[in-house]
């Protein structure tokens, strides 16, 4: 198939229209979470919690923080991976989730986890056995039975309750079934996901990637791995070339030659427009790094970095003077195009 030739405006465009940020706003929460396929859940809230942004950014004033509560509660919303997902989408998660690390050539790190978890399968089946009989509980009344502790450089050192839930989260025993103020509540996962049948892995794998496509416009089919969420597409729609950007991308054939209308957007530092840094460089040419979670020793700007920049009509909310030590707080504010 020929590749389809875009400008970068009609790229920036693309983008943004996948992302629900142009003119059309959505009507409602769960439609959004469903184009979107996640809520990034982020513990820092500045000006508020990074789920409750990316909706706002979308829905407007009449959303409200209550209603992605509801949702939770009443499990329409799950969460996965640090993401808040729609529920009839774990179903494109459980056959990964059956095969843990059981397909492929292993890494070491991935050989290292699995070793820690057969070390300690007492505490595991410990937690099964606990949740079976008491759950949901918090991991702080989860006694830690491991008797090999978690070896990390990292924060999760000897946190060894919490690694192996995160652990049995991904081999699919285990699912947060909500929280308790900040504390997460672990239950069986039988208990908390839809009984709803697993789709085989490589279908699920190839929906996965149209999907999140669809909530791009335009990506690569190939990239780095993210721990959580990936940022390239597979084989997913159509082949594209944006002028003066190298490399081949691959675009939602559905977004070519719509009409575009824009509209004002606050958006937090975590917002998927902007999440895949070497995306925002490439297209938008906007220069943002984010070092929040940086020591401060390495960090080059503070807590985050950011450019302006105005052909695509956006820039930095705090754009500072050219002699002054270039900082904002990682928002941009979006303007007609």
């Amino acid at each position: 198939m020929t590749a389809h030739e875009l400008s970068r405006l009609d790229a920036r465009r693309i983008a943004v229209r996948a992302q629900l940020l142009d003119g059309r706003r959505p009507a409602a929460l769960l439609d959004v979470v469903r184009h979107l396929t996640l809520l990034q859940l982020d513990p820092t809230a500045a000006i508020a919690p990074n789920a409750d942004l990316v909706a706002w950014s979308r829905l407007g004033s009449p959303y409200s923080p209550a209603e992605l509560g509801t949702a939770l509660e009443n499990r329409a919303l799950l969460e996965l991976y640090a993401m808040i997902r729609p529920s009839e989408d774990l179903a494109l998660y459980r056959a990964d989730m059956a095969e843990w690390y059981g397909r492929g050539q292993l890494r070491d790190w991935q050989l290292l986890r699995l070793d820690w978890v057969e070390a300690n399968d007492a505490c595991r089946r410990d937690i099964l056995g606990r949740l079976g009989r008491s759950g949901p509980l918090t991991s702080r009344e989860l006694p830690d039975t491991c008797k090999v502790p978690w070896a990390s450089t990292g924060w999760t050192n000897n946190r060894n309750v919490t690694q192996m839930l995160e652990f049995m989260v991904r081999r699919g025993e285990v699912a947060i079934a909500g929280r308790r103020g900040r504390d997460r509540l672990w239950d069986l996962a039988a208990h908390v996901y839809p009984d709803d049948p697993v789709v085989p892995a490589a279908e699920a794998l190839r929906i996965r990637n149209e999907r999140r496509l669809r909530a791009l416009g335009i990506a690569r089919a190939q990239g780095p791995g993210f721990q959580a969420e990936p940022v390239h597409v597979g084989e997913a729609g159509e082949p594209a070339v944006v002028e003066g950007v190298k490399g081949t991308w691959r675009v939602d054939p559905s977004l070519l030659g719509q009409p575009f209308s824009g509209r004002a957007a606050l958006l937090s530092p975590f917002d998927r427009l902007i999440h895949d840094r070497k995306r925002t460089v490439e297209i938008f040419e906007f220069d943002y790094q984010l070092e929040m979670y940086q020591p401060v020793a390495k960090r080059r700007w503070g807590i985050s970095r950011c450019r302006s920049f105005t052909a695509t009509g956006w820039s930095a909310s705090s754009t500072p003077p050219p002699t002054a030590k270039p900082a904002c707080s990682g928002s941009t504010r979006s303007t007609r195009t």
